[in-house]
């Protein structure tokens, strides 16, 4: 009896054991905060630009919470040492955040609301980390935000999350899409209705298509884009020019019924679905698709189902759809459809950097700048970076 006894006692200990654990001081040092919901909906992978390694992606920020939350850092750390490999705050972290649907650019990036986050919103960081060419770079990356509670309290916390593997697939390597030069390779990532930051949500899933999109648009030595009168389209010096195929594949889809306006200052306005103008999508296999889009109507040399080769012309460079003037949007994406698939990375192999546009606001009115770094002119396997002026070599 007195065994039985005591093993009851002893059961008994051990049941209270857990709630003499949750009653320690140590725990209530730390109170339970709300905090964001952290996601990278799409892992990043290391692309060469200008000598670097740039890992750009989304971090997502969603506030379950009932009151706003205002991010006031970021870091991105190696997953594996937990060394911090960029960190986001102040100005920096303003003009990386957008609120999706709240505006332009989600807030006034030049306030401290444009790091605030409504209860019930959802907030993307546009991260651009670069690592030195000879750095390695990490197998996975994980998210440390520290934010404020925008309440009467104002109190402070911190959110660990967003574990990613760094994708290590090989970048599909391309051709150039277009000859000669000079090109300009538009694309920024700060502008709030530019590729980089618009998110289409369709067939139930919100993606950003442009992530690695480039405009590109001819220029001549004194940066002008146009020979002749700036508002009729065949004036501009791109208009017209031979597109390439940027690898041997097989076109996957073909749009050429859209009609191209005379002037820039006749061009309608054009529904989500007419956004991308006459294209072509070909398929790259490995699940990659390259698009050319803003053709010209009656260019298109190619149909679906044709195996095209490298440098192969297939069509000429036009005006059409939601377009400012002629250029050839191009981007690589995960999918054939032109606004529900995710823009991937890509390299091109070959190009030359002839200069750049420090304020691309300039395009057409003034000359680009001279390449002044001290990397080689030729850059091969690498993504153009922003505003980069380039000489393609179709040899």
């Amino acid at each position: 009896m007195t065994r039985l006894l005591t093993t009851a006692r002893r059961g008994a200990f051990a049941l209270l054991l857990p709630c003499l654990v949750l009653a320690t001081p140590a725990a209530a040092e730390t109170p339970l905060r709300e905090s964001f919901d952290l996601r990278v909906p799409v892992a990043p992978a290391a692309v060469p630009v200008d000598g670097q390694h740039l890992l750009r992606y989304e971090l997502h920020l969603a506030n379950f919470a009932a009151q706003p939350l205002a991010p006031t850092r970021i870091e991105v750390r190696n997953a594996d040492s937990g060394t911090v490999i960029a960190r986001l705050e102040g100005p920096a972290l303003s003009r990386s955040l957008a609120l999706p649907g709240a505006g332009a650019s989600g807030a006034d990036p030049s306030g401290a609301d444009a790091r605030t986050i409504a209860q019930g919103m959802h907030g993307v960081a546009y991260l651009e980390v670069t690592l030195p060419a000879q750095a390695q770079v990490p197998a996975a990356l994980d998210h440390h935000v520290e934010y404020r509670v925008d309440d009467h309290s104002g109190a402070r916390a911190a959110v660990d999350g967003a574990h990613v593997r760094v994708d290590r697939r090989p970048l599909p390597v391309l051709g150039p899409p277009l000859r000669g030069g000079p090109w300009v390779a538009i694309h920024s990532p700060a502008w709030p209705r530019g590729h980089r930051r618009v998110l289409y949500a369709i067939d139930g899933r919100a993606r950003i298509l442009g992530r690695f999109a480039i405009d590109w648009v001819k220029v001549d030595a004194q940066g002008r884009t146009t020979h002749g009168d700036p508002d009729r389209v065949d004036s501009f010096l791109g208009h017209g020019a031979d597109v390439l195929a940027v690898a041997d594949a097989v076109v996957s889809t073909v749009r050429d019924d859209m009609p191209e306006s005379e002037t820039i200052s006749a061009h309608p306005r054009n529904a989500l679905a007419d956004a991308s103008g006459n294209y072509i999508a070909l398929d790259l296999g490995n699940g990659r698709y390259a698009f050319y889009e803003h053709l010209k109507p009656g260019s298109i040399r190619v149909a679906p189902g044709q195996r095209v080769r490298r440098g192969q012309v297939i069509a000429t460079l036009g005006f059409t759809g939601d377009s400012n003037g002629p250029h050839l949007h191009f981007h690589v994406a995960d999918g054939p459809s032109p606004l529900g698939a995710e823009g991937v990375a890509f390299v091109i192999d070959r190009f030359d950097v002839l200069g750049r546009y420090t304020d691309i606001g300039t395009l057409g009115t003034a000359p680009w700048q001279p390449r002044v770094d001290d990397l080689p002119q030729r850059r091969t396997m690498q993504w153009p970076a922003s505003n980069v002026v380039v000489k393609f070599d179709t040899k």
